[in-house]
């Protein structure tokens, strides 16, 4: 091996390690189970996450508000119990969503109103970007039964399928979050490959736009919702699908945070201006 082709392998191999070391790091990816009934769907989910090198497991109103202490949950986290004593639980979804910018909800069925949809390969392109930045993301999956309802659909940034068999698209609930979690790994090898001659550093210090996370989005909706029945365009006694359609404008838009306080001050004026009769 000539000396060039040593040093060339030296700098391969180095690196690969500092890729690999930042696959351990504790990427800000919140997974997110809504009204879980079964136990052992927890404990397969905390083993499939931490698989592929996640641990941030949020319950919103689980059957049972000690899910890591179930015997299946356990049995079937199979070594994953840190992942499962670790999980939070939480009350709405917002709060399960934290501080997440991209919050992508996984279903299969189609919607007349709601965030737009796309196919799990582009929320992996965006959570993978949004994640070399240390932008928190989260990933939302349903109901062994129904999954994600229109109201938990709301609170979501994008909408998020898997592209399986049109004729029998059942996944088991695990099932599906070992394919995110696993699509979500390989997302991150992609984009530390793609920027391997920019140090992690550097990209987190480069100055990015803060987009909205969804408890202030929610915030600013109510609002709105009571600035547009102040000045009458919304009967409180007959609201059509106003709401719902302005869900979906703004979750189209992918806000940003100083456009929430832009759109809050739009509903201060409408609040005021309703009262002027």
């Amino acid at each position: 091996m000539s000396s060039d082709q040593a040093v060339r392998r030296k700098q391969i191999l180095a690196r690969n390690e500092e890729s690999l070391g930042l696959l351990k790091k504790n990427w800000p990816v919140r997974w997110v189970m809504v009204r879980t009934s079964h136990p052992g769907n927890v404990g397969s989910a905390a083993r499939a996450i931490k698989t592929m090198g996640f641990s941030s497991l949020h319950l919103v109103n689980p059957a049972y508000q000690y899910m890591a202490k179930k015997a299946e949950a356990i049995s079937l986290s199979s070594g994953a119990f840190d992942v499962l004593e670790g999980a939070q639980n939480h009350e709405s979804l917002v709060d399960a969503a934290g501080a997440s910018q991209l919050v992508f909800g996984l279903t299969t069925r189609d919607r007349e109103f709601g965030p737009p949809a796309i196919p799990l390969n582009e929320a992996i392109d965006l959570a993978s970007q949004a994640l070399l930045m240390d932008k928190p993301v989260a990933f939302v999956f349903g109901t062994e039964r129904t999954g994600l309802d229109n109201d938990d659909l709301k609170h979501c940034t994008h909408r998020v399928w898997i592209d399986a068999n049109p004729e029998y698209p059942s996944l088991n609930l695990a099932q599906a979050m070992m394919i995110v979690a696993y699509s979500m790994r390989q997302g991150l090898m992609r984009g530390l490959e793609i920027d391997s001659k920019t140090t992690y550093s550097e990209m987190s210090s480069a100055s990015h736009v803060e987009l909205a996370d969804q408890a202030a989005i929610t915030a600013m909706l109510d609002h709105w919702q009571q600035g547009l029945e102040a000045i009458g365009y919304l009967d409180p006694q007959n609201p059509k699908k106003l709401m719902p359609r302005l869900q979906s404008l703004f979750a189209r838009a992918s806000l940003q945070k100083e456009e929430i306080d832009l759109l809050r001050g739009i509903a201060k004026q409408m609040l005021q201006h309703g009262k002027i009769k």
